[in-house]
């Protein structure tokens, strides 16, 4: 309905306006469509997600949805920054700004931009180094290391099926991929052991050595390698044999190599 407006005429009193009774029934069609017509008037109060209304009518309250912000939404963050709360902030977010190589650490009441420091540092791959002077100074608690932490230059098995190789061919013992190398098969030719990633003060094992062929030590040396024979035994082709071998200096150009071999044979009774 149109809004009814009463007519009180041109002048008081010149008798051209509403009759009483037709202005107060105006009045009463007026308020009677402002009561009951919620579904013309309070209905046009929409709400697109993510804001949400409780009701179409009567006393509306209108809330931002759960999970309401998207992305699109969001005050634009500086780059290398992120969004926190910090235990004082009332839920408030906080913009925290990261510097190369730095971490986010919680005190209990904030967050703050910090980087690894003392003898731990971090490169941008996310790599965390531990200075060996950290190590001697026993900032590291003992026993906090074990056989499952330690890298595979001390604790692999590596298993050799080659059985001859010699130069361009030759066989390589890597010594960053284990601590102790067998072979699965007797040698069938001359074979060269060629010794690359040694560090000084690490020993391997080479076991089940056996085949009555040549056995040549080398390395990936740019110069001219050193190999020491601890002892006065040789290899025996017709006995299974273990060389153990000791990187003294691992020089890129002059390393030097001190090694023993022994026969052995199965034997629980050491005496």
């Amino acid at each position: 309905m149109a809004k009814q407006t009463i007519n009180i005429g041109t002048v008081a009193n010149d008798n051209t306006g509403d009759t009483v009774r037709d202005a107060f029934d105006k009045v009463n069609d007026n308020f009677t469509e402002l009561y009951t017509d919620d579904a013309g008037d309070v209905n046009s109060i929409t709400a697109t997600a993510p804001i949400a209304r409780d009701s179409a009518t009567g006393a509306v309250t209108i809330s931002l949805s759960d999970a309401g912000v998207t992305l699109a939404k969001m005050q634009n963050v500086a780059a290398n920054s992120l969004l926190v709360r910090d235990a004082n902030s009332s839920g408030v977010l906080t913009e925290k700004a990261l510097a190369t190589t730095q971490i986010l650490i919680g005190d209990g009441t904030g967050m703050t931009a910090a980087a690894l420091s003392g003898d731990v540092t971090m490169a941008n791959t996310g790599a965390v180094t531990i200075a060996a002077q950290a190590v001697e100074n026993s900032m590291i608690a003992d026993n906090a290391v074990d056989h499952d932490e330690l890298a595979n230059r001390y604790t692999a098995v590596v298993s050799k099926s080659e059985q001859s190789g010699t130069g361009g061919s030759a066989v390589d013992i890597s010594w960053d991929d284990g601590s102790v190398f067998k072979f699965a098969n007797s040698l069938t030719g001359a074979i060269e052991l060629k010794f690359d990633g040694y560090k000084a003060g690490q020993i391997i094992s080479i076991y089940n050595l056996t085949g009555t062929q040549t056995i040549t030590l080398n390395s990936t040396a740019s110069g001219t390698e050193v190999f020491n024979k601890v002892g006065g035994v040789d290899y025996a082709g017709g006995s299974v044999n273990l060389l153990q071998v000791e990187c003294v200096d691992d020089s890129a150009s002059t390393p030097i190599f001190n090694y023993s071999v022994a026969a052995y044979v199965s034997d629980a009774n050491p005496s």
